[in-house]
């Protein structure tokens, strides 16, 4: 399978909203409402990889709800609660330089300006202020230590190369510890 197969999530599916088979919407989507930038999603649907088609979705307070295909009554609807909704890499935009998606950057290996292997990327999360990787040890790393480091373009996170799988980033060995 070529790598711009693979899907990616981009939602999940909460539970049903009203009595049309409407189901909210946990988007992972920056911002959340880009999510409605899609239609056709991937999903394992009774055990069986299959595709569905969001056919409205609409802000409602707070929260974001949406209307699949054929899923017309909350009992049917029901059978979505939990669902990721993928889409395939390739059907994302195209980023400018210097951007990336988070999933391309799980599994760097992210190393200080000293040269010392600090772990892999195991996640990033969101906190508000600013994004953090989440850095976890790994058989190349210094030691053990799981790090949390600000994702901070340019201040902390000095180059990100994909082809090498590496980011630079200038953060001491034991900050915060």
């Amino acid at each position: 399978m070529d790598s711009t197969d693979l899907p990616v999530t981009m939602a999940k599916i909460g539970k049903p909203q009203g009595i049309k088979g409407w189901v909210r919407i946990h988007s992972f989507t920056e911002p959340k409402s880009n999510i409605g930038n899609y239609r056709i999603f991937h999903t394992r649907l009774e055990s069986t990889s299959t595709e569905i088609e969001m056919d409205q979705i609409k802000q409602q307070g707070n929260v974001l709800v949406a209307h699949f295909k054929g899923f017309d009554l909350p009992e049917q609807s029901q059978e979505l609660v939990g669902l990721e909704l993928k889409v395939r890499k390739a059907d994302l935009p195209i980023l400018k330089t210097g951007e990336f998606y988070w999933h391309q950057l799980q599994g760097l290996n992210v190393v200080n300006l000293e040269d010392q292997n600090l772990g892999v990327v195991a996640k990033l999360m969101e906190t508000g202020a600013n994004d953090v990787l989440v850095v976890s040890a790994s058989e190349n790393s210094i030691d053990q230590i799981e790090r949390l480091i600000p994702y901070l373009p340019d201040l902390v996170v000095k180059n990100i190369d994909l082809k090498q799988k590496i980011i630079k980033v200038e953060w001491e060995a034991d900050y915060l510890l």
